[in-house]
């Protein structure tokens, strides 16, 4: 892990502790500390410190009983120390800064005791996904802080030179500070506005590993897992929030699919084609768990409905068994609390499915077309309705659109094989 290359002289063993501690402790240690410092910039290097100190100690000392406690408590101890530096300095804003934070502790509990310190993690994540941030520089600040991610990681993840997501991170730090935005989570009708950027970021991190925009690959499993983890820690923190439990059981419910969509070699496997014993049953039982804690769903939001949809899927036994019915109507619910033109795509193929592809047509010429201009899946979705219709002349056409719209390889593949059949007057067609 980038972030722990001073522990070379540690252990193997102690290294893969801290790096675990890491892992799980990081989003907390660096939100405790963001509270005294009010500094991103200072709780990041603090924090660093702090499991640097961890690789040094822990291999003479042992591993501590409670390591998030011990990393907790070092994290504060030294951000106190900064702070105690600063104003024997003459520096005017740590001194206030101290006396405020002393005024605060004093009130508070003692930092000994890593028990009673306020779990703050919510606060970093409503600031790493303050509107005020372009999406891009939301998801990019979640990574770092909350997931703990490095600069290189998250380039890595999203396939964009790592000074681009420097940029970022910079970027938003300084609007930040310049702009002096809350560290809170907001309350009542404040809560509900914000809470949709907090939940978006988190899907559509998700989303680029379920689905990757570019590369070779098609699925990024660390990405989905890392969302998947992202979004546990939120409703360990909200569990009272039905969007919260839908949006996890959403991601691991399509998580549970992950291993079976592409083949060996890499390429895409459709949906109707997946082998369903190799599903992630330890997935779906959680997902459906979720979704039934999140509530009815005559009251659901989108992360419910979509939650919903996922479920059918998970619970049909076969493609052919799939109560498409069902699904027409949860896209039909979806689509009154949460329209957009991706959601009327998903329906149009939902109806295909259910009454056949002409039908499915039909659905599909009445979205707005200009919406979806540079959407792969749409002329995807037209074209296989065509296919089954032995429209291969037709087919073929928006077979060549689509592959001429998506950057991932393994689509790529797909869909050249699709057009080629087509081409080739079906006669690989299938159904």
């Amino acid at each position: 892990m980038g972030s722990l290359d001073r522990g070379q002289t540690a252990d193997g063993g102690v290294r893969a502790r801290v790096a675990e501690a890491f892992r799980l402790e990081y989003a907390r240690v660096v939100a405790s500390v963001l509270r005294i410092v009010r500094d991103i910039d200072a709780a990041e290097e603090v924090v660093q410190e702090a499991f640097a100190q961890a690789l040094d100690r822990w291999p003479a000392d042992g591993t501590p009983d409670r390591p998030g406690a011990w990393l907790l408590t070092t994290a504060r101890r030294r951000a106190l120390d900064r702070l105690r530096h600063a104003r024997r300095a003459g520096a005017r804003a740590e001194a206030l800064a101290y006396e405020a934070v002393l005024g605060a502790m004093d009130e508070g509990p003692d930092v000994t005791d890593p028990e009673a310190i306020p779990d703050d993690r919510l606060r970093l994540i409503f600031t790493c996904c303050h509107p005020a941030l372009p999406g891009e520089s939301q998801v990019a600040l979640t990574l770092r802080l909350v997931g703990g991610l490095s600069t290189a990681e998250i380039a890595r993840a999203f396939l964009v030179p790592e000074p681009t997501i420097a940029q970022r991170l910079v970027r938003a730090k300084r609007t930040i500070r310049d702009r002096g935005l809350p560290y809170e989570v907001p309350e009542g009708e404040d809560l509900s506005a914000r809470l949709p950027a907090v939940l978006a970021v988190i899907y559509l991190i998700f989303n680029e590993g379920y689905a990757a925009h570019a590369g070779d690959a098609l699925v990024r499993h660390d990405l989905c897992e890392e969302a998947i983890r992202l979004g546990g820690m939120l409703a360990e923190l909200m569990p009272l929030e039905p969007e919260v439990l839908g949006l996890l059981a959403l991601m691991e419910l399509q998580a549970s699919r992950a291993a079976t969509r592409t083949d060996a070699d890499g390429s895409l496997v459709l949906l109707a084609d997946q082998d369903r014993a190799r599903w992630d049953r330890g997935r779906i039982a959680r997902g459906l768990a979720a979704l039934e804690c999140a509530g009815p769903l005559g009251r659901a939001g989108p992360y419910q409905l979509q939650a919903a949809i996922a479920a059918c899927h998970a619970r049909a036994a076969s493609w052919e068994a799939t109560d498409w019915p069902g699904i027409v109507a949860l896209y039909r619910a979806l689509a009154e609390v949460a329209p957009s033109p991706v959601v009327e795509l998903n329906r149009a193929v939902a109806i295909g499915l259910a009454r056949g592809p002409a039908a499915g047509l039909v659905a599909l010429d009445a979205i707005e077309a200009g919406a979806l201009r540079g959407y792969h899946l749409l002329p995807a979705a037209r074209a296989d309705f065509l296919r089954r219709l032995g429209r291969w002349t037709e087919a073929a056409a928006e077979y060549r659109q689509a592959l001429g719209l998506t950057a991932n390889v393994s689509e790529q593949r797909f869909l050249a094989a699709r057009l080629a059949a087509c081409e080739a007057g079906g006669a690989e067609g299938g159904a």
